[in-house]
């Protein structure tokens, strides 16, 4: 896949695990597809963040404004997860944080496949959005599996503390037994 088809494949990804929320029969299985969601959305924002963000901010018209809002937008969801992945099983305050956090995806994913990514595709030739699309493949490999709003959102900072951050993430995730994509 390219770059702009593994984005939106991850935004598909994430929409049915709402739906799989939704559906859900009990607070385990819900409890379950909360850490799936905040798996993959702190992998999907990290990757924006480190790889796709500052190549759109240098090559996109107006690349400058537009991923600022995309980085505020980022922390939002950032917070959200953060407040959800610290949730035990059963809590009361489940159903309005992932509610919450619907309508900040809802809104991010239309802005970004209706704005930001066709101007990328605009910008790069499908040589590049295919080596782009490896790279994000590969580093999904070793991205942080966790949400962390405090933590720098762009290179260089970044990307001094995203590995250090993936690590203990998955640390941590092996240690509480969460699951693996």
């Amino acid at each position: 896949m390219d770059a702009v088809e593994l984005l939106k494949h991850d935004h598909r990804m994430v929409e049915q695990l709402f739906r799989d929320h939704h559906a859900a029969a009990s607070d385990e299985q819900r409890r379950a597809v909360v850490e799936l969601l905040v798996r993959e959305l702190s992998k999907h924002a990290a990757l924006e963040e480190l790889l796709v963000y500052p190549l759109a901010r240098r090559v996109t018209p107006d690349g400058g404004a537009e991923i600022d809002r995309h980085l505020l937008e980022h922390l939002d969801v950032k917070r959200t997860l953060y407040a959800l992945d610290r949730l035990p099983v059963g809590s009361g305050k489940e159903e309005a944080l992932m509610s919450t956090l619907r309508g900040e995806v809802e809104e991010h994913v239309r802005e970004e496949e209706s704005v930001l990514l066709p101007r990328l595709a605009d910008a790069l030739g499908p040589q590049d959005l295919d080596d782009l699309g490896q790279v994000l493949d590969k580093a999904k490999q070793t991205a942080p599996t966790r949400p962390h709003p405090h933590a720098p959102d762009e290179p260089p900072a970044l990307t001094l503390a995203a590995p250090v951050a993936a690590l203990y993430d998955r640390l941590r995730d092996r240690l509480q037994g969460r699951p693996r994509t």
